[in-house]
């Protein structure tokens, strides 16, 4: 029960103002054969759906002030704000889906959406496969590695290795998108 609030809380956090993807702690749950992978993906999704709509909403009633402290998050400037503005006035609702794929943060399209004439129906039902094939990917993957290519390895160091991989993802991340 713990977990599945921790997922939907991160989903939520992620979606909002957070800046570490609900991904690190779907892929540690991955370490362990005894987690429903699925169902924890489910509920990530729903945190993150509430997230995505009350940071859509915010956007749409004080545009300005979300869009700033969303633009104040960490990896997350003007240049990026204003390319997913280009990527929603270029592909509308599509953008919801192929931005966050992209490696860039979802709330920068949930805020900036309804600025795009994207309805909030519209924006949650395509961040459901936005979200979730996502999460379920990384979820799986990182539990066939784990069990499959790093089946050999103790516990304490399969999660070393899982902490080395997500502080190298962040480093990377970091790097190519500066705040």
């Amino acid at each position: 029960m713990k977990k599945s609030w921790l997922s939907g809380i991160w989903g939520f956090a992620e979606a909002t103002l957070f800046f570490i993807l609900p991904d690190v702690l779907l892929s540690y749950y991955a370490l362990d054969k005894k987690h429903n992978l699925t169902r924890l993906c489910c509920i990530t999704l729903l945190g993150a759906l509430v997230g995505g709509g009350v940071m859509y909403c915010w956007g749409q009633y004080n545009f300005d002030t979300a869009y700033h402290l969303v633009e104040s998050v960490p990896a997350i400037n003007d240049e990026l704000m204003a390319k997913v503005n280009e990527q929603l006035k270029s592909s509308g609702v599509l953008a919801v889906f192929t931005g966050p794929l992209q490696g860039v943060p979802y709330k920068t399209f949930a805020v900036q959406a309804s600025a795009a004439h994207i309805s909030i129906i519209e924006f949650l039902l395509m961040s459901i496969p936005a979200r979730l094939v996502r999460f379920l990917v990384i979820a799986y993957v990182a539990r066939w590695i784990a069990f499959n290519l790093l089946r050999h390895l103790q516990r304490r160091h399969l999660v070393a290795v899982w902490g080395g991989v997500w502080l190298v993802v962040y480093a990377l991340y970091f790097y190519h998108f500066p705040s």
